[in-house]
Formats: C-alpha cells, sequence, structure tokens
C-alpha cells in the first residue's frame, strides 16, 4: 500500500515541556491506524500536529507526497483532511443539520458553494451516522453519545481523503461501541483513510489494521494489533513494571 500521511520525526515543544518527541509513522492509503497509549501520552497533541491546529517544533508532515507542515488547518481541511475532537463543543443555537452545513462549506476543495447544497451533504451525512432523526433539534440539546456521532458526521461532511478521530467511543456503551465501530469501517470502505485514537482497547483491536503506541510523547511501537499487545513493553506502559 502506498503512503497518503507521513509524519517523520515530528516533534512539538511547550516550553520546557515535550509533548511529542521525534516521531514518525506512515497512514497507508485505505487504513485504519488505531493510535493507543495512556492518558497524557500525547495523542490528541499530534492529531492537532497533523490536521494544523497546532505547528510542529520541528520534523516534517506531508500529505500526498507534498509537505503541509506550515499550513494553516483551514488549507489541510481544503487538502482533504478531516478530524473530530475529542472535547465535543457543537456550534451553540445552530440545529444539527446545520452545525454538520458548516462541515460541508469549509471541506475539501474548499466546500461546497452554498448552504442549500451543504445541507443537502449534511442530510446524507446525518443518515449515515444515524442522525437524520435529529436534523432539525438544536445540536446543543444532543446527549453525549449522539455528540459523538455528530463529529463524525460534521468531520465527513467535509469529505475527507483522510480522517482523524480522536476518541469516538469515550465513554458509550457496548452497544453504542459496537454501532461506531461498523460505522467507521463504513467509512473507510468509502476509501477514507482513517487514524483513530482509543482507549477501548478491544474495540481498537478489531477495528485496526495497524496500531501505533505513543507513551510520554515518543512511539514505543507500530506493528499488527496482536504484536503489539504482546508486546513488553506497552504492556508496561498500560500496566506499570510489575505487571509487565
Amino acid at each position: 500500500m502506498s503512503a497518503i500521511l507521513d509524519v517523520s520525526h515530528v516533534t512539538r515543544r511547550f516550553a520546557g515541556l515535550v509533548a511529542v518527541n521525534d516521531v514518525s509513522f506512515t497512514l497507508n492509503r485505505g487504513e485504519i491506524l488505531g493510535v493507543i497509549g495512556p492518558n497524557g501520552a500525547g495523542k490528541t497533541t499530534l492529531v492537532s500536529l497533523i490536521s494544523g491546529t497546532l505547528p510542529p517544533s520541528s520534523g516534517e508532515i506531508s500529505f500526498e507526497g507534498h509537505p503541509i507542515s506550515t499550513l494553516p488547518a483551514y488549507r489541510r481541511a481544503r487538502l482533504g483532511i478531516g478530524r473530530t475532537f475529542q472535547i465535543m463543543r457543537p456550534f451553540p443555537g445552530l440545529s444539527v443539520l446545520d452545525n454538520v452545513a458548516v462541515g460541508a462549506l469549509f471541506g475539501q476543495g474548499g466546500g461546497e458553494a452554498d448552504l442549500k447544497r451543504a445541507r443537502e451533504r449534511a442530510r446524507d451525512q446525518l443518515e449515515f451516522v444515524g442522525l437524520a432523526r435529529h436534523a432539525d433539534q438544536r445540536a446543543d440539546e444532543l446527549g453525549g453519545p449522539s455528540r459523538k456521532r455528530l463529529e463524525l458526521a460534521k468531520a465527513l461532511a467535509m469529505q475527507p481523503k483522510v480522517l482523524l478521530c480522536d476518541e469516538v467511543m469515550a465513554g458509550l456503551n457496548l452497544v453504542e461501541i459496537d454501532e461506531v465501530i461498523e460505522v467507521i469501517r463504513r467509512v473507510r470502505e468509502q476509501g477514507i483513510s482513517i487514524l483513530v485514537i482509543e482507549h477501548v482497547i478491544k474495540a481498537i483491536k478489531s477495528l485496526s489494521d495497524r496500531l501505533l503506541v505513543i507513551h510520554h510523547g515518543e512511539k514505543i511501537a507500530d506493528d499488527a494489533p496482536d504484536a503489539v499487545l504482546s508486546d513488553s513493553r506497552v504492556i508496561e506502559a498500560y500496566l506499570g513494571r510489575r505487571r509487565a
């Protein structure tokens, strides 16, 4: 498989804190790459570096063979990089439909040219993620599980080539987790490459083609799920030296 996204020796410093340290990996076309690691490992910071909401302190990020490290987030979105956010903040006062339409207006290639077409695309994505019946409801009235689906719908309305998912299963019950897994698999069937951060190990193992493990801002493993989850360094990172 050919790489659609290449992260090379990327570091991000916040004053004296190194949140991401010399991380390199690729995301292949049509692949689901799971990213795991303890809380505070640097996973969300890594997604922010890729999406452009944070600039790297050093290193290079390339998308479809072109360097994007200095591009602002909106330029990366127009190229085809979409993301969900761990902290869900729907646009207050707007309907669920219009929250998703915003994504359609600002997505790949510059988005839809008018609000009518953006709303049409938004309805398609709400149907896709199972939120169609909530289209006219205020987005800030949705419960947690529905807000997770709204995050996915907003990102998908941008017509991404790469989708960055930041803990879209956090706080869900087992049935809801299975439903989100199925949605993500259907997203991949559309030809979209996916990087997904998750703490639910059983879910991420079943979903991912490959697992990347971040610990203290550094990559400690990058391999097939079974190989990664049997790696002593990964076990130690999650369970501690005495259990490894």
